[in-house]
C-alpha cells in the first residue's frame, strides 16, 4: 500500500497538463505505433550486426511484416463494427506479444549489449546475436507468465483504512471491491464463476463493481456476467458504469445489473447503517457519460449526495481515479475506482499517469479524502498481466474511536 499527499493549489494545474499531453500523443499514437512497435524490434534482432543467414533473415522480416500488416486489421475486425472475437483475439495477443518484444528489445538492445561491450564478451557479431536471442528468450518468458497471471483469480488484497469521521458502531465493516472484469472475445464464464466464489469467502458487508464489466453488449457478454448474481453481502452489492459499458449501450448493462440484483447507483445514494451510526455509499455515471450521446446519463456528483446529511461520511464509487478533484471538494472521505488495470503490461503504466491521478493502491487528496485505485480484477484486450497483477480488494473502514 503506498500513500501520498497533494495540496490543493496544485490538484488542478497538473491533471489538466497530463490530460493536454496525452491528447497531444493519443492524436499520431495510432498512425506511428505499429509501425514503432513492429519495426524497432525487426531491427534490433535481424539488423544490427549479427549477420544471419540470408534466409533467416528473410524469414524473420516476413514475420515482423505480417504482425505490422496483421495486427491492425484484426483489431479492427475484432473491436470495429464488425465485432469479431476471433479477430479481436488475435488481435489483441499480437499487440501484446509486439509491446512486450519492443520494450525488451528497447531495454536489452542497449543494456545488455553495453553490458557485453565493456566486459569485451566476443567480437560484434556474438554480442549482436547474444542480445537477440535474450530478447526473444525474457519476451518469451515474460508472455507465458503474463497469460497466467491475466487468466488466474486475482489474489486478495486486503487493506485496512480510517476513516476519521466513520462512526464507531460501523469500525470493521468490509467492503470488497471488484472492477474492470472486462468479460469479451476470450470466453472467461468459468473465471467469472471462481471469482464470484472467492469473494464469497470474504464475509463482505458491501459488494462493490466499478465498471468496465465488458467488452461488448449486455446481450453478448450475459453468459459470462451471470456469475455475477451469485455474489453475497449482507448489506448491498453496488455498481456504477464504466468508460466501456458507453462503448457498448450503457442502459442494457445498468439493467443486466439490476436483473442480477446489483443496485447501479447512477447519481445517487443508499445508506448504510449498523451500531447507530451511518454511512453514505454514492456513485456516479463515469465521466466519458456525458459525451456518449446517451440520454439521462453523466456524472453529477452534486446529485448523487442531494438530500445527505453533510456531517456523515461518505463513500464513493466512481471508475476513474480522475474524477478525486470533484470528490475531494464535496468532501467525500473515501473514493473507491478502477480504470487503471495497475497499467496492466509494464511499462504502459508511464501512459497511464498521464492521465490519471493515481495507479494503484491508496492515496491521500485534499484535507480529508482518500482514494483507493484497484489495478482491476480482469483484463482489457491483451490477455496478458506483467508486473500489475489483477486484485479482488478487501477493504476494512476502521473509525478512529
Amino acid at each position: 500500500m503506498t500513500e501520498t499527499s497533494s495540496t490543493p493549489s496544485t490538484a488542478g494545474d497538473a491533471p489538466e497538463a497530463r490530460r493536454g499531453r496525452l491528447q497531444r500523443l493519443m492524436r499520431y499514437l495510432p498512425l506511428v505505433a505499429p509501425v514503432l512497435l513492429w519495426a524497432v524490434p525487426c531491427g534490433v534482432l535481424l539488423y544490427t550486426g549479427q549477420h544471419w543467414p540470408l534466409p533467416v533473415t528473410l524469414t524473420g522480416t516476413a514475420l515482423f511484416v505480417l504482425g505490422l500488416i496483421g495486427m491492425p486489421l484484426a483489431m479492427a475486425r475484432g473491436h470495429g463494427r464488425r465485432q469479431q472475437d476471433r479477430a479481436a483475439i488475435v488481435g489483441d495477443t499480437l499487440l501484446g506479444g509486439a509491446w512486450v518484444l519492443f520494450t525488451w528489445s528497447v531495454l536489452l538492445g542497449i543494456l545488455l549489449r553495453l553490458a557485453l561491450t565493456v566486459a569485451r564478451v566476443g567480437d560484434g557479431q556474438d554480442r549482436a546475436r547474444i542480445v537477440t536471442w535474450a530478447v526473444l528468450g525474457v519476451t518469451a518468458v515474460l508472455l507465458a507468465w503474463g497469460y497466467t497471471e491475466a487468466r488466474r483469480v486475482p489474489r486478495v488484497r486486503r487493506v485496512d483504512v480510517e476513516l476519521p469521521r466513520l462512526g464507531a458502531g460501523l469500525d470493521g465493516i468490509r467492503v470488497v471491491l471488484i472492477t474492470d472484469t472486462h468479460y469479451g472475445p476470450l470466453d472467461r464464464a468459468r473465471w467469472s464463476e471462481r471469482v464470484c466464489k472467492r469473494v464469497n469467502t470474504l464475509e463482505a458487508d458491501l459488494v462493490c463493481h466499478t465498471g468496465d464489466i465488458a467488452d461488448g453488449t449486455a446481450e453478448r457478454r450475459r453468459a459470462q456476467a451471470a456469475a455475477l448474481g451469485t455474489v453475497e453481502a449482507t448489506r448491498a452489492r453496488v455498481y456504477v458504469t464504466g468508460n466501456h459499458e458507453y462503448y457498448s449501450e450503457a442502459q442494457g448493462w445498468v439493467d443486466l445489473m439490476d436483473e442480477l440484483g446489483w443496485e447501479p447507483l447512477r447519481n445517487r445514494h443508499v445508506l448504510l447503517e449498523r451500531g447507530g451510526d451511518t454511512l453514505v455509499v454514492a456513485g456516479v455515471d463515469d465521466v466519458t457519460a456525458e459525451s456518449s450521446g446517451l440520454a439521462g446519463h453523466g456524472a453529477d456528483l452534486a446529485e448523487a449526495l442531494d438530500g445527505t446529511d453533510p456531517g456523515l461520511p461518505v463513500l464513493l464509487l466512481a471508475h476513474q481515479p480522475k474524477f478525486i478533484d470533484r470528490a475531494a471538494a464535496h468532501g467525500v472521505d473515501l473514493q473507491l475506482s478502477g480504470h487503471t488495470h495497475g497499467g496492466q503490461i509494464w511499462p504502459f503504466h508511464h501512459l497511464v499517469r498521464l492521465d490519471q491521478p493515481a495507479l494503484a493502491g491508496l492515496t491521500h487528496h485534499g484535507a480529508r479524502t482518500r482514494l483507493y485505485t484497484s489495478r482491476g480484477t480482469g483484463f482489457w484486450g491483451p490477455p496478458f498481466r506483467v508486473f500489475a497483477p489483477s486484485e479482488i480488494t478487501l477493504l476494512v473502514l476502521r473509525s478512529p474511536s
